[in-house]
Parts: structure tokens; C-alpha cells; sequence
């Protein structure tokens, strides 16, 4: 308690220095924007501005895609409420309840129970972050290769789990992924592997160009398939509004808070993420109501529910990814791919030896979320007029930052070609229905999985036991394992309850 409580005190003073106080005033700015433009997302979003922070401190350049990511998350819920189009995955079930509030002229209620929820969510969920960072790293101190490699195998199998595609299609853009992450030279031997003989990609393919390509350019070439109609509903959100409304939405302090938990936990599980918890989150509530068949037709527990289960979850995922050095969703991914171009190595000793970095971060969440609230409030006409532009006009220019983003992180045009050709590999993987965020982790996290296996087996001779002989490596591989069969046992598991016949299993022909 005592360490956290000094930790935070240093925080602030990083966080509240002037410079990086306009940072974050900027950053919730253009996370705002990110977050209401259907087509861009927090991912690109922040991949496209992490070359605007080569020219920065790391604490600087952490605050603004902290501050990028989560504003993003407040904005989400003003497209949906207003337009009936959620800017981010995540707030699709804010739609459910929060466009029909607008439909029916309570707009500026809903609107004040997103930004309340977020809120919330935020301040908690700091606070939860900031008393179990500590303990979380100093457990983590005990980690070794082994280790780092099952609760590797961890995180990918709850990517299989717990993803909302087929098993079969997350292995398969996981498996793209590692063999991508192979190309360049071997993390152990220093051999070149995969660049038949061409210089330019001794270096691997850079997680950002990759980013841009994917999430970028491919999201640009589906949207231009799409015409994107957006039917505007007016709502105001009043100064003098506030009280009453926050008077209301006391009485849901239980939404509040079971949200805020459930979300910001499910935020520390790979492949769960902001919008597993928001779905989730709105089906608690819902069951848990006196009057669950009004859900749905404008109900402002729906909204609280999903707004402040997202945000909630969006802090969550910064735990594992700061003190484990594994991303939980693809932003993050995103954000873990930018700590490794600073030079800064995720994982339990980054809290050891750059305190001020991780602490200021922190720190930085608990003044940010009140400047993101009162953008929020100040800006929604803004954000409106913006939404109102034609999609036509907004892509070429979402196109010039991607080529100006992949361009600047090596000064090489030859990613420029490669981000066009990630961004033909996105497109079609959407188009078949193909989860991205699989082929993210699995190229950031190749080299650290693949050095944690060899380093394993180089201390153990060879011998695959080591997994398994070291308790927290065990323990680990034991949990992953269950996850990786989590998709076989719940059929027969869901049979065993309805009292069905046990499945048969017809033998191969052939």
C-alpha cells in the first residue's frame, strides 16, 4: 500500500507537468475523434500516431496513446447513441438501449449516463490498477523462461477460448503470425531465416506497418464497399442538466459497480477484451433487473452497463501488459509494440527500473479521464457536425496518414509496399470472417515465445519436463491446457445438463 501510495506521488509529478498535461489534453482530443469515426478504431488509431512520438520522452509518448486509447472509449458510445452506429466494436450494445433514449428525446440522459459510466469505470479502475500492480510484479520477479512461455501458451489459448471466431480460424491467423514473426534474423543464432537473400528484410516485418496495413488499409478497403448513411438525432448535454440527471442514476450504483469489476477482470484475460465485457456486462444487467423485458426499448441500466463495463476493461488490459508484458486486445498490442521501440522491455522490471515511466502512466489515467469527461460534454456538437462529414472525403485522408506512418518508422518506401500488401491480407481475412487480432499477438509475442521455448530447453537439456517440474510453469500449462479444450468440452458439457444422448463419434472413412 505504502509503495503504491509513493509510486502515485512520483506519477503525479510526471503527469502534471505541463508538457505532458497538454500531451493528454491532446491525446483525449484525437482519441475522441478515433473513437467516433466508424472504419479507423483505437488500433490503427494508435498505430498511425505512435511515429508522432519518436520525438518524445517515453513518459510523454506513453501518456498520449494512453490517452488516445481510452478517450477512444468514451466517444464510442455519442455515435451510438446518436447516429445508431457504434465507433468502436464495443459500444454495438450500447446501441441496444442508448439509440432508442435518443428516439425518444432523452438523448442528453443517455449521453450523461455514457460519460458518467466511463467515468466511473476510469477512476476505479485506476485505482484498482494502482494498488495491484506491485504485488502483480514483484510475483512476477519469480518468472523465468519457462514461465514466460507457459503463461505465453496461456494467453493464446484463451484467444482460442474465449474469441468470438471459430477455434480452427484463430489457430490459422495465430499460425500466419508466428511464421511472419520468423522472418529476419534468429532471435538465438542471429542466422537470417525467410529473406531469401534480401537485405530489406533481415529486420522482419515491423509490427507497425503490419498494424497500419491490417487494421488501416484494410478496414479503407472494406468501407469502400460500404455506404455508410448517418441519420442524426439531435441531443444537447446541458451544464445545468447534470445534477438531476447523476441524481437519477445514483440509484444504479450496483450496475456501477458490477460492471467496473466484471469489466475491468475480463480486461485481464487475453481475447476477452472491452467488447466481450460490454456484451457480457449488458446480459448481467439484464438478468439481474425488476424489468428485463423493457431492455432494449430504451433502458438507461443497458447504457451504464456497457459503457462502464468497456472502459472498465480497457484499464484492466494495461495490468497484465505492463507487469507480464502481454497484450489482452489489439490496441494494446499495439501500445506493447510502442514500449519496445522506446527501448523499454514490458514485463516486472519495467516497474524496478523505470518507475517514473510506469507510475506516471498511472497517474496520467486519473487526471486524463476528467479532461476526457469534459471534452466529452463540451464536444459532442462537434463530434456530431464531424460524423455528418461524407465517408468519401474522410478516407483519403485516413489513406495519406497510413502511408505517412508506415513510411516514417524505418524511412524505408519498401513498407509502404508491405502495409499495402497487410492491407490486402486484412481485407480478405475480414471478408472470410478471419480475426485480426490473433496475427497481431502472435507477431509481437513470436520472438519473446519462441526465446522463452529455446531458452527452456537449452537449461533443460532438451527435456520438455521443465514445464511441468516448476509449480507456476505447471500451473500455467495446466490452465492453458483446459482453455485450449475449453471448445470440445462444452459441447458434452452443455449435453451432460440437458439430459441429451452422449454425441457419437463416427470413424474416419477413407
Amino acid at each position: 500500500m505504502l509503495e503504491s501510495f509513493n509510486g502515485l506521488v512520483g506519477g503525479f509529478a510526471v503527469a502534471l507537468a505541463p508538457d505532458n498535461l497538454l500531451i493528454a489534453v491532446v491525446g483525449v482530443f484525437l482519441g475522441m475523434l478515433i473513437g467516433i469515426l466508424p472504419g479507423l478504431g483505437a488500433a490503427n488509431g494508435v498505430a498511425l500516431l505512435i511515429p508522432l512520438t519518436f520525438s518524445l520522452k517515453p513518459s510523454s509518448a506513453i501518456i498520449l496513446l494512453a490517452a488516445i486509447y481510452y478517450a477512444s472509449m468514451y466517444s464510442g458510445g455519442i455515435t451510438s447513441i446518436l447516429f445508431n452506429i457504434p465507433g468502436e466494436p464495443f459500444s454495438v450494445a450500447t446501441t441496444f438501449d442508448g439509440h432508442p433514449m435518443a428516439v425518444q428525446g432523452r438523448g442528453g440522459e443517455a449521453l450523461i449516463a455514457t460519460f458518467s459510466g466511463s467515468l466511473f469505470a476510469g477512476v476505479v479502475g485506476v485505482l484498482l490498477l494502482t494498488f495491484l500492480l506491485p504485488p502483480l510484479a514483484d510475483f512476477a520477479l519469480r518468472f523465468g523462461p519457462p514461465e514466460y512461455f507457459a503463461v505465453m501458451c496461456l494467453a493464446f489459448a484463451c484467444l482460442a477460448a474465449l474469441g468470438r471466431a471459430s477455434v480452427l480460424k484463430t489457430i490459422a491467423t495465430a499460425l500466419i503470425g508466428f511464421i511472419l514473426a520468423t522472418v529476419g534474423l534468429d532471435t538465438v543464432s542471429g542466422k537470417p531465416r525467410l529473406t531469401y537473400d534480401t537485405i530489406e528484410l533481415l529486420r522482419g516485418f515491423g509490427f507497425l506497418v503490419a498494424v497500419i496495413g491490417l487494421f488501416g488499409v484494410g478496414e479503407i478497403f472494406r468501407s469502400a464497399e460500404e455506404s455508410l448513411v448517418m441519420k442524426y438525432i439531435p441531443a444537447r448535454v446541458r451544464w445545468r442538466d447534470i445534477p438531476a440527471t447523476m441524481g437519477g442514476l445514483a440509484k444504479h450504483f450496483v450496475v456501477y459497480i458490477r460492471s467496473t469489476l466484471l469489466g475491468f477482470f475480463l480486461g485481464m484475460i487475453p481475447g476477452a477484451g472491452a467488447t466481450t465485457a460490454s456484451v457480457m456486462s449488458y446480459s448481467v444487467a439484464k438478468r439481474f433487473s425488476k424489468h428485463p423485458e423493457k431492455f432494449g426499448t430504451g433502458v438507461v441500466e443497458g447504457v451504464i452497463a456497457c459503457e462502464t463495463a468497456d472502459n472498465a476493461a480497457g484499464t484492466g488490459a494495461l495490468l497484465p501488459m505492463v507487469t507480464l508484458g502481454i497484450p489482452t486486445s489489439a490496441t494494446v498490442a499495439v501500445m506493447l509494440g510502442g514500449l519496445l521501440i522506446w527501448g523499454l522491455q514490458p514485463g516486472p522490471m519495467l516497474v524496478q527500473e523505470h518507475p517514473d515511466f510506469v507510475w506516471g502512466l498511472i497517474a496520467s489515467m486519473y487526471t486524463g479521464n476528467l479532461i476526457a469527461v469534459i471534452i466529452a460534454i463540451l464536444g459532442v456538437p462537434v463530434f456530431a457536425a464531424i460524423m455528418r462529414i461524407p465517408y468519401t472525403l474522410l478516407m483519403p485522408v485516413i489513406m495519406c496518414l497510413c502511408v505517412i506512418g508506415a513510411y516514417a518508422a524505418n524511412n524505408a518506401l519498401l513498407d509502404v509496399v508491405f502495409m499495402f500488401l497487410f492491407g490486402v491480407l486484412g481485407y480478405a481475412l475480414q471478408k472470410l470472417d478471419y480475426p485480426l487480432a490473433p496475427l497481431i499477438f502472435a507477431l509481437i509475442l513470436g520472438d519473446m515465445t519462441e526465446s522463452a521455448l529455446r531458452q527452456s530447453l537449452i537449461m533443460s537439456h532438451g527435456s520438455l519436463a521443465i514445464f511441468f517440474t516448476r509449480p507456476i510453469a505447471a500451473t500455467f500449462m495446466l490452465v492453458a491446457a483446459l482453455f485450449f479444450a475449453m471448445p470440445v468440452l462444452q459441447p458434452l458439457i452443455q449435453r451432460w445438463r440437458t439430459g441429451g444422448p452422449p454425441p457419437t463419434v463416427r470413424p474416419a472413412t477413407g
